[in-house]
């Protein structure tokens, strides 16, 4: 794996596990979740500018994110 997708990789594990932190959901849940409102690909496609934020902020984004797709 090239460094860059290494980053991107751990990225994502960072993104499910603060999000089931946030939200009392399991890493399954979490996957779930994310793939029912394509939030993986949001990340991975954004990930130059959202692996710069801090961690509070990309939980808000990602519950923004979900929450525009539900409707």
């Amino acid at each position: 794996m090239k460094d860059k997708e290494l980053d991107i990789a751990y990225f994502l594990s960072f993104c499910i596990e603060q999000y089931g932190k946030k939200h009392q959901l399991s890493g399954d849940e979490v996957v779930s979740l994310f793939d029912r409102y394509e939030v993986l690909p949001y990340l991975k496609d954004n990930f130059e500018v959202l692996h710069t934020q801090g961690h509070q902020w990309l939980m808000e984004e990602i519950d923004e994110l979900i929450k525009n797709r539900r409707k």
